[in-house]
Protein backbone atom coordinates (compact mmCIF):
# COMPACT_ATOMS: atom_id res chain seq x y z
CA UNK A 1 0.00 0.00 0.00
CA UNK A 2 1.35 3.50 -0.65
CA UNK A 3 1.06 6.01 1.71
CA UNK A 4 -1.15 8.54 1.24
CA UNK A 5 1.23 11.62 2.84
CA UNK A 6 3.28 11.02 -0.33
CA UNK A 7 1.64 12.34 -3.22
CA UNK A 8 4.88 11.96 -5.38
CA UNK A 9 5.41 8.34 -5.01
CA UNK A 10 2.01 7.81 -5.56
CA UNK A 11 1.71 9.41 -8.58
CA UNK A 12 4.99 7.97 -10.01
CA UNK A 13 3.63 4.38 -9.38
CA UNK A 14 0.61 5.44 -10.80
CA UNK A 15 2.11 6.24 -14.18
CA UNK A 16 4.58 3.65 -14.14
CA UNK A 17 1.88 0.67 -13.58
CA UNK A 18 -0.65 2.48 -16.12
CA UNK A 19 3.00 2.32 -18.54
CA UNK A 20 3.86 -1.32 -17.94
CA UNK A 21 -0.09 -2.56 -18.43
CA UNK A 22 -0.35 -0.37 -21.11
CA UNK A 23 2.55 -1.58 -22.87
CA UNK A 24 1.93 -5.10 -22.68
CA UNK A 25 -1.81 -4.53 -24.14
CA UNK A 26 -0.12 -2.64 -27.03
CA UNK A 27 2.79 -5.49 -27.09
CA UNK A 28 -0.20 -8.13 -27.44
CA UNK A 29 -2.14 -6.40 -30.26
CA UNK A 30 0.83 -5.06 -31.88
CA UNK A 31 1.91 -8.92 -31.99
CA UNK A 32 -1.21 -10.32 -33.07
CA UNK A 33 -1.42 -7.65 -36.41
CA UNK A 34 2.34 -8.86 -37.11
CA UNK A 35 1.67 -12.30 -37.45
CA UNK A 36 -1.52 -11.57 -39.33
CA UNK A 37 0.70 -9.96 -41.82
CA UNK A 38 3.47 -12.61 -41.94
CA UNK A 39 0.89 -15.49 -42.05
CA UNK A 40 -0.40 -13.49 -45.02
CA UNK A 41 3.21 -13.69 -46.83
CA UNK A 42 3.60 -16.87 -45.17
CA UNK A 43 0.68 -18.12 -47.40
CA UNK A 44 1.66 -17.20 -50.19
CA UNK A 45 5.24 -18.88 -50.02
CA UNK A 46 3.51 -22.00 -49.03
CA UNK A 47 1.29 -21.62 -52.42
CA UNK A 48 4.14 -20.88 -54.29
CA UNK A 49 5.82 -23.87 -53.17
CA UNK A 50 3.12 -26.53 -53.49
CA UNK A 51 2.19 -25.32 -56.89
CA UNK A 52 6.16 -25.72 -57.94
CA UNK A 53 5.99 -29.21 -56.22
CA UNK A 54 2.62 -30.07 -57.96
CA UNK A 55 3.75 -28.68 -61.58
CA UNK A 56 6.88 -30.75 -61.15
CA UNK A 57 5.03 -33.75 -60.36
CA UNK A 58 2.56 -33.28 -63.35
CA UNK A 59 4.58 -33.55 -65.65
CA UNK A 60 5.51 -37.32 -65.14
CA UNK A 61 1.76 -37.92 -65.19
CA UNK A 62 1.31 -36.38 -67.85
CA UNK A 63 4.37 -38.57 -69.28
CA UNK A 64 2.71 -41.50 -68.39
CA UNK A 65 -0.83 -40.28 -70.16
CA UNK A 66 0.90 -39.70 -73.32
CA UNK A 67 3.51 -42.44 -73.16
CA UNK A 68 0.73 -45.59 -72.63
CA UNK A 69 -0.47 -45.19 -76.13
CA UNK A 70 2.89 -45.76 -77.72
CA UNK A 71 2.47 -48.04 -80.40
CA UNK A 72 5.49 -50.27 -79.06
CA UNK A 73 3.60 -50.85 -75.74
CA UNK A 74 0.17 -52.05 -78.02
CA UNK A 75 1.24 -55.59 -78.88
CA UNK A 76 4.33 -56.43 -76.36
CA UNK A 77 4.86 -59.98 -78.28
CA UNK A 78 6.65 -62.47 -76.63
CA UNK A 79 10.39 -62.03 -78.35
CA UNK A 80 10.92 -58.74 -79.89
CA UNK A 81 7.89 -57.05 -77.93
CA UNK A 82 9.60 -56.64 -74.84
CA UNK A 83 13.17 -55.76 -75.70
CA UNK A 84 11.67 -53.40 -78.21
CA UNK A 85 9.45 -51.48 -75.13
CA UNK A 86 12.61 -52.12 -72.32
CA UNK A 87 14.51 -49.94 -74.82
CA UNK A 88 11.97 -47.50 -75.45
CA UNK A 89 11.12 -47.07 -71.56
CA UNK A 90 14.74 -46.92 -70.69
CA UNK A 91 15.22 -43.68 -73.12
CA UNK A 92 12.25 -41.75 -71.94
CA UNK A 93 13.61 -42.58 -68.42
CA UNK A 94 16.65 -41.04 -69.08
CA UNK A 95 15.28 -37.80 -71.01
CA UNK A 96 13.20 -37.03 -68.76
CA UNK A 97 14.52 -38.00 -65.37
CA UNK A 98 12.32 -40.23 -64.08
CA UNK A 99 13.49 -42.85 -62.21
CA UNK A 100 11.74 -45.64 -63.70
CA UNK A 101 9.31 -46.43 -66.24
CA UNK A 102 7.42 -49.60 -66.55
CA UNK A 103 4.77 -51.43 -68.07
CA UNK A 104 2.53 -54.38 -65.92
CA UNK A 105 -0.45 -56.36 -67.56
CA UNK A 106 -3.73 -56.16 -66.28
CA UNK A 107 -2.33 -59.12 -63.23
CA UNK A 108 0.14 -57.02 -62.30
CA UNK A 109 2.77 -58.85 -63.80
CA UNK A 110 5.51 -56.27 -65.01
CA UNK A 111 6.12 -57.01 -68.79
CA UNK A 112 8.71 -54.06 -69.32
CA UNK A 113 10.60 -52.19 -67.46
CA UNK A 114 13.56 -49.19 -67.68
CA UNK A 115 15.26 -49.67 -64.17
CA UNK A 116 12.67 -52.24 -62.80
CA UNK A 117 12.74 -50.94 -59.34
CA UNK A 118 9.21 -51.82 -58.45
CA UNK A 119 9.62 -55.65 -59.00
CA UNK A 120 8.87 -58.22 -61.17
CA UNK A 121 4.90 -57.68 -59.65
CA UNK A 122 2.69 -54.91 -59.03
CA UNK A 123 -0.87 -56.24 -58.29
CA UNK A 124 -0.62 -56.15 -54.67
CA UNK A 125 0.45 -52.00 -55.06
CA UNK A 126 -2.46 -49.12 -54.55
CA UNK A 127 -1.70 -47.14 -57.68
CA UNK A 128 -1.96 -50.21 -59.62
CA UNK A 129 -5.44 -51.17 -58.34
CA UNK A 130 -6.30 -47.44 -59.27
CA UNK A 131 -5.20 -47.69 -62.55
CA UNK A 132 -6.96 -50.83 -63.21
CA UNK A 133 -10.69 -49.22 -62.71
CA UNK A 134 -9.68 -46.91 -65.62
CA UNK A 135 -8.43 -43.82 -63.13
CA UNK A 136 -5.18 -42.11 -63.17
CA UNK A 137 -3.49 -44.11 -60.12
CA UNK A 138 -0.76 -42.21 -57.64
CA UNK A 139 1.18 -43.35 -54.41
CA UNK A 140 3.83 -41.83 -52.83
CA UNK A 141 6.46 -44.69 -51.73
CA UNK A 142 9.87 -45.64 -50.23
CA UNK A 143 11.40 -47.94 -52.21
CA UNK A 144 12.42 -50.92 -49.92
CA UNK A 145 15.91 -51.71 -51.00
CA UNK A 146 17.69 -47.85 -51.87
CA UNK A 147 15.67 -46.28 -49.49
CA UNK A 148 14.38 -43.72 -52.30
CA UNK A 149 11.50 -41.51 -52.08
CA UNK A 150 9.61 -41.95 -55.43
CA UNK A 151 6.21 -41.06 -56.41
CA UNK A 152 4.42 -43.03 -58.55
CA UNK A 153 1.64 -42.21 -61.50
CA UNK A 154 -0.28 -45.33 -63.60
CA UNK A 155 -1.85 -44.76 -66.62
CA UNK A 156 -4.54 -47.36 -67.95
CA UNK A 157 -4.30 -48.65 -70.74
CA UNK A 158 -7.70 -49.54 -72.58
CA UNK A 159 -7.90 -52.27 -75.41
CA UNK A 160 -9.77 -52.41 -78.52
CA UNK A 161 -12.86 -53.69 -76.41
CA UNK A 162 -12.52 -51.35 -73.68
CA UNK A 163 -11.45 -52.70 -71.13
CA UNK A 164 -7.83 -51.94 -69.23
CA UNK A 165 -5.62 -54.41 -70.33
CA UNK A 166 -2.11 -53.38 -68.70
CA UNK A 167 -0.84 -49.72 -66.99
CA UNK A 168 2.11 -48.11 -67.89
CA UNK A 169 4.04 -46.61 -64.67
CA UNK A 170 6.22 -43.84 -64.26
CA UNK A 171 8.39 -43.51 -61.23
CA UNK A 172 8.74 -39.75 -60.27
CA UNK A 173 12.38 -38.68 -58.32
CA UNK A 174 11.59 -37.19 -55.50
CA UNK A 175 15.36 -35.90 -54.94
CA UNK A 176 15.07 -35.17 -58.21
CA UNK A 177 11.82 -32.32 -57.48
CA UNK A 178 13.50 -31.15 -54.57
CA UNK A 179 16.96 -29.54 -55.94
CA UNK A 180 15.20 -27.06 -57.60
CA UNK A 181 14.39 -24.96 -54.61
CA UNK A 182 15.92 -26.45 -51.89
CA UNK A 183 16.71 -24.07 -49.37
CA UNK A 184 14.99 -21.36 -50.83
CA UNK A 185 12.20 -20.45 -48.64
CA UNK A 186 11.31 -21.54 -44.90
CA UNK A 187 11.23 -24.82 -43.67
CA UNK A 188 8.70 -26.11 -46.16
CA UNK A 189 7.33 -29.50 -46.29
CA UNK A 190 4.45 -32.15 -47.84
CA UNK A 191 3.43 -35.06 -45.31
CA UNK A 192 1.25 -38.04 -46.99
CA UNK A 193 -1.39 -39.59 -45.55
CA UNK A 194 0.03 -41.35 -42.36
CA UNK A 195 2.03 -37.97 -41.17
CA UNK A 196 5.23 -38.48 -42.03
CA UNK A 197 7.08 -35.68 -43.91
CA UNK A 198 8.06 -37.03 -47.44
CA UNK A 199 9.15 -33.56 -49.14
CA UNK A 200 10.85 -31.18 -47.79
CA UNK A 201 13.63 -27.84 -48.31
CA UNK A 202 14.88 -29.37 -44.92
CA UNK A 203 16.39 -32.85 -45.34
CA UNK A 204 16.85 -33.38 -41.20
CA UNK A 205 12.53 -32.72 -41.19
CA UNK A 206 12.34 -36.10 -43.65
CA UNK A 207 10.00 -38.90 -42.40
CA UNK A 208 9.31 -37.06 -39.28
CA UNK A 209 5.70 -36.74 -37.72
CA UNK A 210 3.52 -34.94 -35.62
CA UNK A 211 2.63 -36.83 -32.44
CA UNK A 212 -1.57 -36.82 -31.94
CA UNK A 213 -1.55 -34.87 -29.10
CA UNK A 214 0.81 -32.01 -30.46
CA UNK A 215 3.19 -32.37 -27.93
CA UNK A 216 6.09 -33.75 -29.77
CA UNK A 217 7.55 -35.06 -33.20
CA UNK A 218 8.37 -38.58 -33.92
CA UNK A 219 12.23 -38.24 -35.79
CA UNK A 220 12.77 -40.96 -39.34
CA UNK A 221 14.97 -43.47 -36.01
CA UNK A 222 11.82 -43.20 -34.15
CA UNK A 223 13.12 -40.13 -31.64
CA UNK A 224 10.78 -38.00 -29.57
CA UNK A 225 11.36 -34.52 -29.93
CA UNK A 226 9.53 -32.20 -27.52
CA UNK A 227 7.45 -29.53 -28.56
CA UNK A 228 5.43 -26.95 -27.31
CA UNK A 229 2.53 -25.87 -29.68
CA UNK A 230 0.53 -22.80 -28.81
CA UNK A 231 -2.22 -20.27 -30.29
CA UNK A 232 -2.00 -17.11 -30.49
CA UNK A 233 -5.19 -15.22 -31.11
CA UNK A 234 -6.06 -17.18 -34.68
CA UNK A 235 -2.54 -18.17 -35.70
CA UNK A 236 -0.73 -21.91 -34.52
CA UNK A 237 2.76 -21.02 -32.88
CA UNK A 238 5.03 -24.34 -32.56
CA UNK A 239 8.29 -23.59 -30.03
CA UNK A 240 11.74 -26.30 -30.30
CA UNK A 241 14.97 -25.62 -28.96
CA UNK A 242 16.05 -29.49 -30.57
CA UNK A 243 16.94 -28.12 -34.45
CA UNK A 244 19.70 -25.32 -34.97
CA UNK A 245 18.28 -25.38 -38.74
CA UNK A 246 14.74 -24.74 -37.55
CA UNK A 247 13.16 -21.22 -35.52
CA UNK A 248 13.24 -21.61 -32.08
CA UNK A 249 9.67 -19.91 -32.70
CA UNK A 250 7.59 -20.61 -35.56
CA UNK A 251 4.38 -19.30 -37.29
CA UNK A 252 2.95 -23.12 -38.76
CA UNK A 253 0.68 -22.49 -41.40
CA UNK A 254 -0.67 -25.80 -43.52
CA UNK A 255 -2.85 -26.19 -46.39
CA UNK A 256 -4.41 -29.03 -48.53
CA UNK A 257 -2.97 -30.79 -51.93
CA UNK A 258 -5.61 -33.36 -52.96
CA UNK A 259 -4.06 -33.42 -56.74
CA UNK A 260 -1.03 -35.08 -54.82
CA UNK A 261 -2.65 -36.13 -52.23
CA UNK A 262 -0.03 -34.69 -49.91
CA UNK A 263 -0.27 -31.71 -47.52
CA UNK A 264 1.82 -29.12 -47.48
CA UNK A 265 2.71 -26.88 -44.53
CA UNK A 266 5.18 -24.32 -43.36
CA UNK A 267 7.35 -22.95 -40.11
CA UNK A 268 8.20 -19.22 -41.16
CA UNK A 269 10.08 -17.64 -37.83
CA UNK A 270 8.21 -15.05 -35.83
CA UNK A 271 11.22 -13.02 -35.32
CA UNK A 272 10.62 -10.08 -37.02
CA UNK A 273 6.91 -9.90 -35.56
CA UNK A 274 8.14 -9.85 -32.27
CA UNK A 275 10.67 -7.18 -33.14
CA UNK A 276 7.83 -5.08 -35.08
CA UNK A 277 5.78 -5.79 -31.88
CA UNK A 278 9.00 -4.05 -29.74
CA UNK A 279 9.33 -1.27 -31.81
CA UNK A 280 5.74 -0.62 -31.75
CA UNK A 281 5.63 -0.94 -27.73
CA UNK A 282 8.90 0.78 -27.07
CA UNK A 283 7.49 4.01 -29.29
CA UNK A 284 4.13 3.91 -27.09
CA UNK A 285 6.24 3.67 -23.70
CA UNK A 286 8.49 6.41 -24.56
CA UNK A 287 5.28 8.42 -25.33
CA UNK A 288 3.35 7.55 -22.52
CA UNK A 289 6.84 8.45 -20.42
CA UNK A 290 6.94 11.58 -21.94
CA UNK A 291 3.64 12.57 -21.37
CA UNK A 292 3.96 11.44 -17.66
CA UNK A 293 6.56 13.46 -17.24
CA UNK A 294 4.63 16.00 -17.87
CA UNK A 295 2.06 15.39 -15.91
CA UNK A 296 4.97 15.15 -13.25
CA UNK A 297 5.76 18.57 -13.76
CA UNK A 298 1.89 19.84 -13.58
CA UNK A 299 1.12 18.18 -10.61
CA UNK A 300 4.49 19.30 -8.88
CA UNK A 301 3.15 23.15 -10.52
CA UNK A 302 -0.39 22.54 -9.11
CA UNK A 303 0.66 21.76 -5.62
CA UNK A 304 3.36 24.65 -5.19
CA UNK A 305 0.02 26.22 -6.34
CA UNK A 306 -2.65 24.34 -4.29
CA UNK A 307 -0.41 25.97 -1.07
CA UNK A 308 -1.03 29.70 -2.25
CA UNK A 309 -4.85 29.09 -2.86
CA UNK A 310 -5.18 27.44 0.68
CA UNK A 311 -3.54 31.09 1.67
CA UNK A 312 -6.10 32.58 -0.35
CA UNK A 313 -8.65 30.78 0.72
CA UNK A 314 -8.17 31.25 4.69
CA UNK A 315 -8.72 34.75 3.89
CA UNK A 316 -11.44 34.20 1.91
CA UNK A 317 -13.34 31.81 4.58
CA UNK A 318 -14.05 34.16 6.70
CA UNK A 319 -15.59 36.82 4.26
CA UNK A 320 -17.69 33.91 2.74
CA UNK A 321 -19.50 33.23 5.94
CA UNK A 322 -21.87 35.44 5.96
CA UNK A 323 -22.44 34.64 2.78
CA UNK A 324 -22.79 30.64 3.40
CA UNK A 325 -25.89 31.66 5.84
CA UNK A 326 -27.70 33.54 3.17
CA UNK A 327 -26.97 30.72 0.82
CA UNK A 328 -28.36 28.47 3.40
CA UNK A 329 -31.48 30.52 3.51
CA UNK A 330 -31.78 30.67 -0.29
CA UNK A 331 -31.53 26.73 -0.54
CA UNK A 332 -34.88 26.60 1.75
CA UNK A 333 -36.81 28.52 -0.01
CA UNK A 334 -35.92 27.07 -3.21
CA UNK A 335 -36.62 23.79 -1.92
CA UNK A 336 -40.15 25.04 -0.76
CA UNK A 337 -40.91 26.61 -3.69
CA UNK A 338 -39.76 22.99 -5.47
CA UNK A 339 -41.56 20.96 -3.08
CA UNK A 340 -44.35 23.47 -3.77
CA UNK A 341 -44.17 22.56 -7.57
CA UNK A 342 -44.17 19.15 -7.33
CA UNK A 343 -47.04 18.98 -4.95
CA UNK A 344 -49.08 21.54 -8.00
CA UNK A 345 -48.10 18.63 -10.81
CA UNK A 346 -49.61 15.96 -8.20
CA UNK A 347 -52.41 17.62 -8.19
CA UNK A 348 -52.59 18.16 -11.86
CA UNK A 349 -52.11 14.80 -12.45
CA UNK A 350 -54.97 13.65 -10.09
CA UNK A 351 -57.15 16.18 -11.66
CA UNK A 352 -56.87 15.38 -15.40
CA UNK A 353 -57.08 11.77 -13.79
CA UNK A 354 -60.21 12.72 -12.02
CA UNK A 355 -61.48 14.52 -15.18
CA UNK A 356 -61.04 11.01 -16.70
CA UNK A 357 -63.24 8.75 -13.91
CA UNK A 358 -65.63 11.50 -14.26
CA UNK A 359 -66.23 11.60 -18.08
CA UNK A 360 -66.09 7.43 -17.70
CA UNK A 361 -69.03 7.94 -14.95
CA UNK A 362 -70.74 9.62 -17.75
CA UNK A 363 -70.43 7.48 -20.36
CA UNK A 364 -70.90 4.24 -17.51
CA UNK A 365 -74.62 4.00 -18.12
CA UNK A 366 -74.37 3.41 -22.35
CA UNK A 367 -71.34 1.48 -21.94
CA UNK A 368 -72.80 -0.79 -19.45
CA UNK A 369 -75.79 -1.18 -22.41
CA UNK A 370 -73.01 -1.81 -25.40
CA UNK A 371 -71.49 -4.69 -23.32
CA UNK A 372 -74.63 -5.79 -21.67
CA UNK A 373 -76.82 -6.12 -25.40
CA UNK A 374 -73.51 -8.44 -26.70
CA UNK A 375 -73.89 -10.67 -23.61
CA UNK A 376 -77.76 -11.50 -24.39
CA UNK A 377 -76.69 -12.13 -27.79
CA UNK A 378 -74.09 -14.24 -27.08
CA UNK A 379 -76.39 -16.30 -24.87
CA UNK A 380 -79.08 -16.42 -27.08
CA UNK A 381 -76.72 -17.70 -29.95
CA UNK A 382 -75.08 -20.26 -28.06
CA UNK A 383 -78.55 -21.66 -26.78
CA UNK A 384 -79.49 -21.50 -30.55
CA UNK A 385 -76.35 -23.16 -31.62
CA UNK A 386 -76.90 -25.99 -28.81
CA UNK A 387 -80.49 -26.59 -30.77
CA UNK A 388 -79.10 -26.69 -33.95
CA UNK A 389 -76.35 -29.33 -33.23
CA UNK A 390 -78.80 -31.10 -31.41
CA UNK A 391 -80.72 -31.41 -34.56
CA UNK A 392 -77.64 -32.06 -36.28
CA UNK A 393 -77.90 -28.54 -38.19
CA UNK A 394 -73.74 -28.07 -37.54
CA UNK A 395 -73.52 -25.23 -40.52
CA UNK A 396 -76.60 -23.60 -38.45
CA UNK A 397 -74.36 -23.87 -35.55
CA UNK A 398 -71.32 -22.74 -37.34
CA UNK A 399 -73.32 -19.56 -37.70
CA UNK A 400 -74.21 -18.92 -34.18
CA UNK A 401 -70.59 -19.82 -33.09
CA UNK A 402 -68.90 -17.10 -35.95
CA UNK A 403 -71.46 -14.29 -34.11
CA UNK A 404 -70.92 -15.69 -30.90
CA UNK A 405 -66.95 -14.60 -32.13
CA UNK A 406 -67.90 -11.50 -33.73
CA UNK A 407 -69.71 -10.09 -30.27
CA UNK A 408 -67.02 -11.12 -28.30
CA UNK A 409 -64.49 -9.33 -30.48
CA UNK A 410 -66.59 -6.23 -29.96
CA UNK A 411 -66.62 -6.38 -25.69
CA UNK A 412 -63.14 -7.18 -26.24
CA UNK A 413 -62.34 -3.98 -28.23
CA UNK A 414 -64.80 -1.77 -26.17
CA UNK A 415 -62.82 -3.42 -22.79
CA UNK A 416 -59.59 -1.91 -23.86
CA UNK A 417 -60.70 1.15 -24.79
CA UNK A 418 -62.01 1.88 -21.55
CA UNK A 419 -58.97 0.02 -19.58
CA UNK A 420 -56.40 2.26 -21.99
CA UNK A 421 -58.25 5.49 -21.60
CA UNK A 422 -58.66 4.96 -17.50
CA UNK A 423 -55.15 4.20 -16.99
CA UNK A 424 -53.25 6.69 -15.38
CA UNK A 425 -50.42 7.80 -17.96
CA UNK A 426 -46.96 8.63 -16.84
CA UNK A 427 -44.91 7.71 -20.34
CA UNK A 428 -43.35 10.61 -22.09
CA UNK A 429 -44.30 12.41 -25.41
CA UNK A 430 -43.20 10.09 -27.76
CA UNK A 431 -44.75 9.20 -31.46
CA UNK A 432 -48.45 8.99 -31.49
CA UNK A 433 -51.01 7.84 -34.25
CA UNK A 434 -53.51 10.45 -34.30
CA UNK A 435 -56.06 8.50 -36.25
CA UNK A 436 -56.34 5.73 -33.84
CA UNK A 437 -56.54 8.35 -30.70
CA UNK A 438 -59.49 9.35 -32.99
CA UNK A 439 -61.12 6.37 -33.33
CA UNK A 440 -60.85 5.25 -29.50
CA UNK A 441 -62.09 8.70 -28.91
CA UNK A 442 -65.03 7.99 -31.31
CA UNK A 443 -65.26 4.63 -29.73
CA UNK A 444 -65.63 5.90 -26.20
CA UNK A 445 -68.60 8.27 -27.25
CA UNK A 446 -70.31 6.15 -29.31
CA UNK A 447 -73.11 5.01 -26.93
CA UNK A 448 -73.41 8.82 -25.83
CA UNK A 449 -73.50 10.07 -29.19
CA UNK A 450 -76.47 7.57 -30.59
CA UNK A 451 -78.31 7.84 -27.18
CA UNK A 452 -79.03 11.44 -27.88
CA UNK A 453 -79.19 11.50 -31.49
CA UNK A 454 -76.01 13.37 -32.42
CA UNK A 455 -74.48 12.30 -35.97
CA UNK A 456 -70.79 11.98 -36.40
CA UNK A 457 -69.16 13.42 -39.22
CA UNK A 458 -65.76 11.99 -39.40
CA UNK A 459 -64.13 12.24 -42.24
CA UNK A 460 -60.88 9.80 -42.16
CA UNK A 461 -57.67 11.15 -43.99
CA UNK A 462 -56.23 9.11 -46.69
CA UNK A 463 -53.55 7.89 -45.40
CA UNK A 464 -53.71 4.60 -42.56
CA UNK A 465 -51.55 6.36 -39.89
CA UNK A 466 -50.99 10.01 -39.83
CA UNK A 467 -47.66 10.38 -36.43
CA UNK A 468 -48.07 13.33 -34.27
CA UNK A 469 -46.12 14.37 -30.81
CA UNK A 470 -48.08 13.97 -28.27
CA UNK A 471 -49.14 10.97 -25.97
CA UNK A 472 -51.64 8.58 -26.60
CA UNK A 473 -54.06 8.42 -23.49
CA UNK A 474 -53.97 11.80 -22.45
CA UNK A 475 -54.41 12.88 -26.24
CA UNK A 476 -57.74 10.58 -26.44
CA UNK A 477 -58.89 12.25 -22.97
CA UNK A 478 -58.46 15.71 -24.77
CA UNK A 479 -60.79 14.77 -27.54
CA UNK A 480 -63.28 13.06 -25.29
CA UNK A 481 -63.83 15.83 -23.63
CA UNK A 482 -64.32 18.02 -27.10
CA UNK A 483 -66.70 15.39 -28.51
CA UNK A 484 -68.96 15.80 -24.70
CA UNK A 485 -68.34 19.19 -24.54
CA UNK A 486 -70.31 19.57 -28.33
CA UNK A 487 -72.88 17.36 -27.38
CA UNK A 488 -73.89 19.03 -24.23
CA UNK A 489 -73.94 22.69 -26.24
CA UNK A 490 -76.58 20.69 -28.57
CA UNK A 491 -78.58 18.95 -25.72
CA UNK A 492 -81.45 22.11 -26.33
CA UNK A 493 -81.65 21.81 -30.07
CA UNK A 494 -83.92 18.76 -32.30
CA UNK A 495 -80.62 18.77 -34.58
CA UNK A 496 -77.37 17.58 -33.46
CA UNK A 497 -74.05 17.00 -35.48
CA UNK A 498 -70.77 16.72 -34.53
CA UNK A 499 -67.75 17.33 -37.49
CA UNK A 500 -63.78 16.17 -36.92
CA UNK A 501 -61.57 16.82 -39.56
CA UNK A 502 -57.61 16.29 -40.18
CA UNK A 503 -56.10 19.11 -41.95
CA UNK A 504 -52.42 19.32 -43.02
CA UNK A 505 -50.34 22.14 -43.06
CA UNK A 506 -46.77 23.24 -41.81
CA UNK A 507 -48.66 22.09 -37.99
CA UNK A 508 -50.79 19.60 -37.99
CA UNK A 509 -54.97 20.58 -37.01
CA UNK A 510 -57.80 18.94 -35.98
CA UNK A 511 -61.22 20.63 -36.21
CA UNK A 512 -64.20 19.49 -33.62
CA UNK A 513 -67.46 21.33 -34.76
CA UNK A 514 -70.97 21.02 -33.69
CA UNK A 515 -73.51 23.02 -34.46
CA UNK A 516 -75.15 24.20 -31.28
CA UNK A 517 -75.84 27.94 -30.09
CA UNK A 518 -71.84 28.78 -30.31
CA UNK A 519 -69.60 30.20 -27.31
CA UNK A 520 -70.72 33.10 -25.23
CA UNK A 521 -67.13 33.95 -24.51
CA UNK A 522 -64.52 32.00 -26.31
CA UNK A 523 -61.89 34.16 -24.53
CA UNK A 524 -62.66 32.37 -21.58
CA UNK A 525 -63.66 28.45 -22.58
CA UNK A 526 -60.25 27.61 -21.28
CA UNK A 527 -60.60 29.31 -17.84
CA UNK A 528 -60.87 26.88 -14.87
CA UNK A 529 -63.88 26.50 -13.42
CA UNK A 530 -65.30 28.44 -16.39
CA UNK A 531 -69.28 27.01 -17.62
CA UNK A 532 -72.11 28.24 -19.15
CA UNK A 533 -73.76 25.11 -17.54
CA UNK A 534 -76.58 25.41 -14.88
CA UNK A 535 -75.42 25.79 -11.04
CA UNK A 536 -75.62 22.87 -9.38
CA UNK A 537 -75.33 20.44 -12.61
CA UNK A 538 -73.96 17.53 -12.88
CA UNK A 539 -72.26 17.73 -15.97
CA UNK A 540 -69.27 18.92 -14.54
CA UNK A 541 -67.44 21.87 -13.14
CA UNK A 542 -66.03 23.79 -15.80
CA UNK A 543 -62.38 22.29 -15.52
CA UNK A 544 -62.74 19.69 -19.20
CA UNK A 545 -61.56 22.51 -21.20
CA UNK A 546 -58.51 23.43 -19.15
CA UNK A 547 -57.33 20.09 -18.41
CA UNK A 548 -57.36 19.75 -22.43
CA UNK A 549 -55.71 22.92 -22.90
CA UNK A 550 -52.84 21.82 -20.68
CA UNK A 551 -52.21 18.63 -22.04
CA UNK A 552 -52.48 19.71 -25.26
CA UNK A 553 -49.79 22.53 -24.17
CA UNK A 554 -47.49 20.00 -22.68
CA UNK A 555 -46.95 18.01 -25.74
CA UNK A 556 -46.13 21.46 -27.78
CA UNK A 557 -49.20 22.20 -29.61
CA UNK A 558 -51.99 24.46 -28.92
CA UNK A 559 -55.97 24.54 -28.84
CA UNK A 560 -58.54 27.81 -29.47
CA UNK A 561 -61.94 27.79 -29.47
CA UNK A 562 -63.96 30.09 -32.16
CA UNK A 563 -67.72 30.66 -33.06
CA UNK A 564 -68.87 30.00 -36.66
CA UNK A 565 -71.98 30.78 -38.71
CA UNK A 566 -73.45 27.75 -37.30
CA UNK A 567 -71.48 26.72 -33.90
CA UNK A 568 -68.84 25.95 -32.29
CA UNK A 569 -65.48 25.29 -33.48
CA UNK A 570 -62.34 24.02 -31.71
CA UNK A 571 -59.10 23.34 -33.34
CA UNK A 572 -56.23 21.48 -31.82
CA UNK A 573 -53.06 22.29 -33.57
CA UNK A 574 -50.18 19.42 -33.02
CA UNK A 575 -46.51 18.99 -34.34
CA UNK A 576 -45.58 15.83 -36.29
CA UNK A 577 -43.39 13.44 -35.03
CA UNK A 578 -39.97 13.48 -36.28
CA UNK A 579 -37.26 11.31 -35.76
CA UNK A 580 -34.77 14.06 -34.83
CA UNK A 581 -37.86 14.99 -31.75
CA UNK A 582 -36.79 11.73 -30.07
CA UNK A 583 -33.16 13.10 -29.41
Amino acid sequence: MLNPRHPRLALVASVVLFIVVLSAVVWSSAYRQALTALAERSASDLALASDRVSTQLQIFREQAVLVVEHPALQALEPREGPARATALLRRIADKSGALDVFYADASGRVLAAAEGVAGPNVSDRRYFRRAMQGAMGTEPMVLPESKRRAYFFAAPDFGPDGRVRGTLVVVADIELVEQTWRGTLPPVYFTIEDGRVFISNRFELLFWRLDDDKTGLMTADGGDLPLEVKKVGEHEIWQQRWSPYLPDEALHLGIGLPAIGMRGEILVDVTPAQRIAALQTMAMAAVCLAFGTILFWLAERRRTLAKANAELEERVETRTRALSDTNLQLRREVRERKEAEAALKQAQAELVQADKLSALGQMSAGISHELNQPLMAIQQFAENGQAFLERGKSERAGENLTRIAQMSARMARIIKNLRAFARNESEPVGRVDLVQVIEAAVELTETRLRDHDVTLDWQRPEAQSVWVRGGEVRLTQVFVNLINNAVDAMMGQDERRVRIVINDGARLTVGVRDIGPGLKQPEKVFEPFYSTKAVGSSEGMGLGLSISYGLVQSFGGNIRGTNTEHGALFTVELDYWKEETAA
